[in-house]
């Protein structure tokens, strides 16, 4: 029954709010992308990417705690989406950057600010969860 829901719920464009502007055909896509950008993965390689282009050594190297098997997920589902460039150069050995393209300059900035928020915020949300016993720590 979830999937039917799901597709009557995709049918239906909303009467208020912030989703009230967008055509209730271009909701599931705008969901998809909202999904890749906003997963933290994504949101912290975009972060990174923002000075230089980095090979995939260094990308790993200045992300604490993503596996190679994600990085490399992640990389390539976001050169999909044309936010980022993959230029493989002609070396022995071989040697891949990848930057940041003009598409994503703009999330990069939304990206950075919150990413700050929650470094700013990370104490009182701990508090917030041990006082109402939800100690929840996804990974």
């Amino acid at each position: 029954m979830g999937a039917m829901q799901d597709s009557t719920d995709m049918e239906m464009a909303s009467a208020i709010g912030p989703c009230a502007s967008i055509p209730a055909d271009q909701m599931a896509f705008i969901r998809q992308v909202l999904d890749r950008v906003g997963d933290k993965w994504s949101m912290l390689i975009i972060a990174v990417l923002a000075d230089s282009p980095l090979r995939y050594t260094d990308l790993h190297r200045q992300i604490p705690g993503i596996s190679q098997r994600m990085l490399t997920h992640t990389l390539r589902h976001l050169h999909e989406d044309g936010l980022l460039t993959r230029t493989p150069h002609a070396e022995v050995p071989p040697r891949v950057e990848y930057a940041l393209t003009p598409l994503s300059h703009g999330l990069h900035e939304i990206v950075t600010q919150l990413i700050h928020w929650a470094s700013t915020h990370h104490d009182e949300i701990r508090a917030n969860r041990s006082s109402t016993g939800t100690s929840s720590s996804r990974s």
